[in-house]
């Protein structure tokens, strides 16, 4: 005959238990952005692009988004900083581009200010989905703020990059600004002033 309460069950100390909560949380704050990036690029194959998004920074970036909006003329074309613009008016006029449907945005001061200075613009009109061009030595961490900034607003980025002879930028860079558009995204506050502790556009 078994006596109740004869055989206690165990119970975790505290301290185990925080242990265990700890290591889920790191778990689940790896899973999260993973399973969030996964979810977009899934979705971004089923998305058709409704705008060309160019940063400036490069007058090769502007020929090229004049080429490839030639051949995709029904799309509106946004240029965040660049040249000036008698430059970009004349690139893209030259390459047969209605310049009703092109729009210059000089407000952006780096790669972040890129992003945020036009997201809502964007959003506004009703665009759910862009090119993004820029140089390909560039392209990991403007997409790496895209994905963010542009994500935070429900706009799929779908990448084309511009062959340069630059080598790729390092990989803290995209970590950086990661980190500026996720303190945008939370606060409206882009960080920017931080660019000049790093000494980096």
């Amino acid at each position: 005959m078994r006596v109740q309460g004869a055989f206690p069950s165990k119970k975790r100390s505290p301290k185990k238990a925080l242990h265990l909560f700890k290591k889920q949380l790191l778990w689940l704050i790896i899973l999260l952005p993973i399973l969030w990036i996964s979810y977009r690029e899934v979705n971004n194959y089923f998305v058709k692009p409704e705008a060309i998004f160019v940063l400036g920074g490069a007058t090769g970036r502007e020929d090229f988004a004049a080429e490839f909006a030639r051949q995709h003329p029904e799309l509106p074309v946004w240029v965040s900083g660049g040249s000036n613009p008698e430059y970009t008016y004349g690139v893209f006029s030259d390459a047969g581009i209605n310049l009703k449907n092109l729009h210059i945005n000089r407000e952006a001061v780096d790669t972040v200010s890129n992003f945020t200075t036009l997201v809502d613009e964007l959003k506004a009109k009703g665009i759910h989905s862009v090119y993004l061009i820029t140089s390909d030595y560039h392209m990991q961490r403007a997409k790496a703020i895209g994905e963010i900034i542009f994500g935070s607003r429900g706009i799929y980025i779908k990448s084309i990059a511009v062959r340069s002879n630059q080598a790729a930028e390092p990989w803290q860079k995209a970590v950086r600004d990661s980190g500026r558009a996720v303190l945008w995204v939370t606060t409206g506050y882009s960080g920017s002033t931080l660019k000049q502790h790093f000494h980096a556009p």
